[in-house]
């Protein structure tokens, strides 16, 4: 399984791979949504993790990004994981595209859990 974690901060970054590392999984990781992109253009991808407030374009730019390209948008679960908590921000990443919305910090069970449903909802409707 292959997942990209899009974030700025190194330190979110570590702590999120660090996580995945103690589930012996690697973690593929943009320090922003442009990189992210590249990577999403030369990858597959069976989820993406991303951040909501970076610098030079968000998360929402990365979801529409992604959400508008015809061979995969519709179908890559993508959650955001933010420290903004607001039902307005909940709402709009929900609104912008994302499948699910978690607060940092955020613990591995519910990590693993989110990212489990997201995928399998995924897998349900691709395939239904």
């Amino acid at each position: 399984m292959r997942i990209l974690y899009v974030e700025d901060d190194a330190m979110n970054r570590r702590v999120v791979r660090d996580m995945f590392a103690s589930l012996g999984m690697d973690l593929d990781e943009a320090p922003d949504v442009a990189t992210g992109l590249r990577m999403v253009d030369a990858e597959h991808f069976d989820a993406i993790v991303t951040d909501l407030m970076m610098p030079e374009a968000d998360g929402l730019d990365l979801i529409g990004a992604i959400r508008r390209r015809a061979d995969l948008g519709a179908s890559v679960p993508i959650l955001v994981l933010t420290a903004d908590t607001s039902d307005v921000a909940r709402e709009n990443c929900l609104r912008g595209g994302a499948n699910d919305v978690m607060t940092k910090p955020v613990g591995l069970a519910t990590l693993v859990e989110r990212l489990g449903r997201a995928i399998a909802a995924s897998d349900s409707a691709t395939f239904s």
